[in-house]
Formats: structure tokens, C-alpha cells, sequence
């Protein structure tokens, strides 16, 4: 079985079948998962309010779901991730 290392490694699938052959054959990666349990303290959290097109809070939830994940902590991991690139290619 092969660990992938970024979520962006997950394609959109196009069928349930699809997407089973992939997680039959993938899985994250151990700091992957760590990084998205460890996504920081609710004690220091802010509350924030985000509209989004309900089709893709739709999409996002399944594909949380797909990863054992809180769809939320899903997000904040993707914007932890894309954080980090943004200040790396400073």
C-alpha cells in the first residue's frame, strides 16, 4: 500500500468505485495524519464565518469522510499546507 504525503495526492473522483480502487490501494501518511490531528488547540481557536457554494461543502465533506476526517479540520489542514507554501516561496 502506498502512503501519500499531500492531500493534493487525492484525486476528485468521478465514482464511488473509482474512488474505492484508490483508498484499496493508498493511505495517508503517518506525519500527514498527525499534522491533521494535531491541527492546533480548540482552547485557541477563533470562530469564523465562511459562505460557500453548498455543492462544494458537499464535495468537501465526502471527501473528508473518504479520510476518517472532520470535514473542518480537513480545511484548516488545506489552509495550514497552503500557508506554508505561500511563506516558503517568500
Amino acid at each position: 500500500m502506498r502512503a501519500f504525503a499531500k492531500w493534493e495526492e487525492v484525486p476528485l473522483f468521478d465514482n464511488e468505485e473509482s474512488e474505492a480502487e484508490f483508498w484499496s490501494e493508498n493511505r495517508p501518511g503517518l506525519r500527514l495524519m498527525e499534522a491533521a490531528v494535531a491541527g492546533g488547540s480548540e482552547a485557541e481557536s477563533v470562530t469564523i464565518t465562511l459562505r460557500m457554494d453548498p455543492r462544494m461543502l458537499a464535495r468537501i465533506k465526502r471527501l473528508a469522510r473518504a479520510r476518517y476526517l472532520n470535514y473542518q479540520s480537513m480545511i484548516k489542514q488545506w489552509l495550514s499546507e497552503r500557508m506554508e507554501h505561500e511563506l516558503r516561496e517568500r
